[in-house]
């Protein structure tokens, strides 16, 4: 089996299979640790998936530990959402991840870009690699692209039908120790000069924060204003100003495309599947993707360990898809309160004063509650006589 990228859906993949018993050879074109730009974020979804690969408690002995979402809505109401979280920067948690895969039997190769499937009959039986400098022909029963948000990959293997990403996001690391016991908790700000996304400051371990802001839905030309809109979040927002202005840049503010709602690229082909970001594994909305990557890093994993033929392999594979598709409906539903942030105002008010609210909002975060119940049209006007 031969697995390319060895982000959070790549490892995962690859640790199942190589648990399996299978023969496993991961491909990555960055060197390990690599930077990844990305909230770093880790929610229930991603709590649990880590569990199942065994590394959660490594993980979380690295992360800062948070208990709640603070939502702040344009004219500075606030509500913490209790929930199981945390914080590591994705340059030590995709290392962990891999390492993982490496322990369980999967062979990492030297750095190595993906530049076409190798095909036979009809079938990809593997992949043409660019190793320093030169080209390798490796060849696999199964190829599993987990390649981002980034489309190339994609584009080149014949599986992606939209070029254009779902969104676009820009974040840095700001090293500021004064701010420790001020921001606690995962911040998220919308207001009326970040409609379309919202700005967000999430504590990192050792003083760090992740500092970011994003556009979600509808990608236009909103690459272009991502420096616009962080300036604007620092300057609607005082602890986004405050961290900036008293703390140090440890990295810079860098932007990244996001892939949403498991649209935009087909899942599979014979002897191929793709997954993670990829396919679009990244809740819209909240920008969410590191859960659903590892989950479907999973599924793709134990569709070909328990598929017999590549019929069963992808039928598998595309009915466990298919199950997960509603929950991103959901949250691709919930998007429109990102345009039309003063949603969030009525919501923050009415939390604040409904426990029952405040469970819904908690559940959301556990996918045990229907996000569009609070934030779908009808959902707000119910919120008027709850």
């Amino acid at each position: 089996m031969l697995v390319v990228g060895a982000g959070p859906a790549g490892s995962a993949c690859a640790q199942h299979l190589a648990r399996a018993g299978l023969s496993v050879l991961i491909a990555d074109q960055h060197a390990f640790p690599r930077d990844k730009t990305c909230g770093d974020g880790l929610i229930p979804d991603a709590h649990a998936a880590l569990r199942r690969l065994g590394v959660l408690d490594e993980v979380m002995s690295k992360a800062q530990a948070v208990q709640h979402v603070s939502c702040i809505a344009p004219r500075g109401g606030r509500v913490d959402v209790p929930g199981m979280l945390a914080v590591l920067p994705r340059r030590e948690l995709d290392h962990i991840l891999l390492r993982a895969a490496q322990a369980a039997g999967a062979v990492l190769l030297p750095p190595a870009r993906f530049e076409a499937p190798l095909e036979e009959a009809g079938r990809v039986i593997g992949a043409r690699l660019k190793m320093a400098g030169a080209l390798h022909e490796v060849r696999a029963r199964w190829l599993v692209l987990a390649t981002g948000a980034a489309q190339q990959a994609m584009l080149a293997a014949g599986l992606c039908d939209r070029r254009t990403p779902s969104g676009v996001a820009l974040r840095g690391y700001v090293k500021n120790d004064a701010m420790r016991g001020r921001i606690n908790t995962l911040q998220i700000v919308w207001h009326a000069r970040l409609a379309g996304g919202y700005g967000w400051i999430f504590p990192a371990p050792g003083g760090l924060f992740n500092i970011g802001a994003g556009y979600t839905g509808s990608y236009t030309d909103q690459a272009q204003n991502l420096r616009e809109l962080f300036d604007a979040f620092c300057a609607v927002h005082p602890d986004a100003r405050a961290l900036v202005e008293s703390g140090t840049w440890i990295s810079e503010p860098k932007g990244a495309p996001l892939r949403c709602s498991l649209e935009g690229s087909r899942w599979s082909r014979p002897g191929l599947l793709a997954t993670g970001e990829a396919i679009g594994s990244t809740y819209a909305f909240t920008g969410e993707g590191i859960g659903k990557a590892l989950e479907t890093g999973l599924l793709a994993a134990e569709s070909i360990v328990e598929g017999v033929d590549d019929a069963a392999v992808r039928g598998r594979y595309d009915t466990a898809l298919k199950a997960l598709k509603p929950r991103f409906d959901l949250y691709a539903r919930a998007e429109h309160v990102n345009r039309h942030p003063w949603i969030t105002d009525l919501v923050v008010w009415r939390a604040r004063k409904s426990p029952r609210i405040l469970r819904r909002m908690s559940g959301v975060l556990d996918e045990t509650q229907n996000p569009g119940r609070i934030l779908s049209w009808s959902g707000v006007t119910k919120l008027m006589f709850e």
